[in-house]
């Protein structure tokens, strides 16, 4: 097993102790009062209005895409999404129903190419943009913003990977909504879970009652209201009326209980990420770099590219040191969307990340002396290669 890991939990001697006293004061277990604590903790930290706690950063994805559809908010069902991204990124709106086109990746920062987006609007006018902002990094949203404007259509952020980066404001709060992940290894973990943010009040109340099944036991007393009303609905009957296509992707207040003490940690694990990412990029000089000019990288991950990329991975699993592809490298090239689209444009950037990417460990367990034995494993064997 090697001991220089991409990810490590953050759920420590203290939240279990924490889990354990939970259990034993025989709380509510199931989606109450904690659960709309933590949602509140996490929408002041990311600086949206409002969140929706859900089972997992994928089902965070999936809610966010049909609430766009439930409330009338897209001008049409026509959707770019980033060609390097992951596959719970891409597949609700494949499943839903939209028309899906790739737009290839910036060879900074890795979000989406602001040149070939506006190329895309420009032909599809598009309603609706998707960005990942990938391994802790931001997409260009000063560029995307001006697209935005000019060309109307809605902006959602993928920042399973970012929690924590900032700028001006935090990733994540950039777009309609944006999607979180809670898994094990990612920058806080629930065990599973995952969020939606939004500022958007309508958004917010119609992801809640999708989340649970459809109907409005948990949105807003005034959004209920109004549906009743619209809908000729008595407050008895409402309790089983289902006033959208919903689904059941609830978390529980066990797993909001561990989020809430999580949440505690960000800003120190963001910190020890950002100081990780930056003593990589000092290393390893003669190396390609991701980059994005953050003030704080909570970085999930380091990439950079190799020629001999199967050669570094079997190498660095012989110095227990594990290597993963640059996420999923060309989404284009996955067989599921083989399967599914024919993508208009070229992905040139993808490709090359595809053939070439990979992405080191970094995590708050992670030492500086630990990053340097890392850096120097890689050096031995990898062969850098540039666009």
């Amino acid at each position: 097993m090697e001991k220089y890991k991409l990810a490590y939990q953050t759920i420590d001697k203290k939240d279990y102790r924490n889990m354990s006293s939970f259990l034993k004061k025989g709380k509510h277990l199931t989606q109450s009062k904690i659960t709309k604590k933590f949602e509140k903790n996490f929408s002041q930290f990311i600086g949206q209005k409002f969140s929706t706690f859900v089972n997992s950063g994928s089902s965070a994805n999936l809610l966010i895409a049909q609430t766009l559809i439930e409330g009338n908010f897209l001008k049409n069902k026509i959707v770019v999404l980033p060609s390097v991204s992951w596959s719970t990124t891409v597949s609700p709106y494949l499943q839903l129903g939209f028309k899906v086109i790739l737009c290839d990746c910036d060879k900074i920062n890795l979000g989406v190419c602001p040149i070939q987006l506006e190329k895309i609007c420009k032909k599809y006018n598009p309603g609706l943009v998707v960005v990942v902002n990938v391994l802790g990094h931001s997409n260009d949203f000063k560029k995307i913003n001006i697209l935005k404007k000019k060309y109307n259509f809605k902006l959602v952020e993928d920042n399973c990977e970012s929690l924590g980066s900032y700028s001006k404001k935090k990733l994540g709060s950039y777009g309609i909504a944006s999607s979180h992940s809670f898994y094990y290894g990612h920058h806080i973990s629930t065990i599973e879970g995952g969020m939606v943010s939004s500022s958007d009040r309508k958004f917010y109340n119609i992801s809640l009652a999708i989340r649970s099944h459809g109907w409005a036991r948990d949105v807003e007393k005034p959004f209920r209201k109004k549906l009743e009303k619209k809908y000729g609905i008595d407050e008895f009957k409402s309790l089983y009326t289902f006033y959208f296509s919903g689904f059941n992707i609830r978390s529980t207040d066990f797993n909001a209980n561990i989020g809430i003490g999580q949440l505690r940690k960000i800003k120190k694990i963001s910190l020890i990420r950002h100081k990780n990412y930056l003593r990589y990029k000092n290393n390893l000089k003669s190396f390609w770099a991701q980059n994005s000019n953050l003030k704080l990288t909570s970085s999930f991950g380091y990439a950079t590219f190799v020629k001999n990329r199967l050669k570094v991975f079997n190498y660095l699993k012989s110095k227990s040191i594990q290597s993963r592809p640059l996420i999923c490298g060309n989404m284009g090239q996955q067989p599921f969307l083989k399967k599914k689209i024919k993508n208009p444009l070229k992905l040139k950037n993808a490709r090359f990340i595809d053939k070439h990417g990979l992405y080191l460990p970094n995590h708050a367990n992670l030492s500086f002396k630990d990053i340097d034995f890392i850096c120097d494993q890689l050096k031995k064997i990898a062969r850098p290669i540039f666009y």
